[in-house]
């Protein structure tokens, strides 16, 4: 029997759009909770150390992708918070869940917009929906705080290390160029990445397989000389369903993988696992 004791799952990308129809049906904000129990039993990580040794020495090229990966998506949330006190945290989620649901009902419907411009989109939506009032000045604001997102700790060492082994290094990701070259900047990682590679190349986005199909095309590798990382796990069964080795970044233990037919080739819980991991 199931304890009473709940715990809030983190914020998939299924996570995120159910919250966004909800919110659509009236409910503002509603975190989404899970069983403890269930989040303990359902995914039992593969400790690296497990996993067969030189494995992954053919890999030369890693694609990684950027927002939830690279960069902080909730670090707007500070700047969320002084513009509309007490409201936040709601505006950060649900922006977040629209940009993300916007990104997979324009791929279905094939009508293609940038990820600025869905961006913009969806922190219209946020805001109307919580009856803030976005002004010209609030909305640059906050568009702006995009293009210099904050990267996880792990980031900038964990790529610096692969570097050093030789591995080619590049963002593969739903962002439009400019507000990845920004971030990217911002951060501190563009001068360890090989390249910038974004989706408007092919004009739809993840989870569709020609996106995935981008990287080794662009970096000039073979797909089992390749790998790619996210810490979405909706992201890591796109790449695997497209012939990519995969490695998943489960920052947190709660985190459980979708259920969509397909496993990362390995799991680690931060980016500075990556290198020793590729070494064998």
């Amino acid at each position: 029997m199931l304890g009473n004791r709940w715990l809030p799952v983190a914020c998939t990308c299924a996570a995120l759009v159910l919250l966004a129809l909800a919110a659509a049906h009236g409910y503002a904000w509603q975190m989404i909770w899970l069983p403890a129990a269930v989040a303990g039993a359902a995914w039992a990580v593969t400790p690296v150390a497990a996993q067969t040794a030189g494995q992954f020495k053919a890999i030369k090229a890693l694609a990684f992708d950027a927002y939830g990966t690279l960069f902080d998506v909730f670090s707007v949330t500070a700047l969320c918070e002084q513009l509309y006190p007490g409201k936040g945290n709601q505006l950060a989620q649900i922006w977040r869940a629209k940009q993300l649901q916007y990104s997979l009902m324009r791929s279905l419907m094939g009508r293609h917009r940038d990820f600025w411009g869905l961006t913009e989109d969806g922190l219209v939506w946020a805001t109307k929906n919580l009856q803030l009032d976005l002004t010209a000045d609030r909305k640059k604001q906050l568009m702006d705080a995009y293009l210099s997102l904050a990267a996880f700790p792990d980031v900038k060492p964990g790529l610096e290390a692969l570097k050093k082994q030789g591995v080619k290094l590049a963002i593969l990701s739903n962002g439009e160029p400019k507000m990845l070259e920004a971030a990217a900047k911002s951060a501190g990682i563009r001068d360890v990445l090989d390249d910038i590679i974004s989706v408007e190349e092919v004009k739809i986005f993840k989870v569709s397989p020609r996106v995935y199909n981008l990287a080794p095309e662009r970096m000039k590798v073979t797909n089992p000389e390749l790998g790619f990382i996210s810490a979405n796990s909706w992201d890591i069964n796109g790449a695997a369903s497209a012939g990519l080795n995969t490695f998943w970044i489960q920052r947190s233990a709660a985190e459980v993988p979708e259920e969509l037919g397909f496993q990362a080739s390995a799991v680690v819980k931060a980016i500075v696992d990556l290198a020793p991991l590729l070494r064998g």
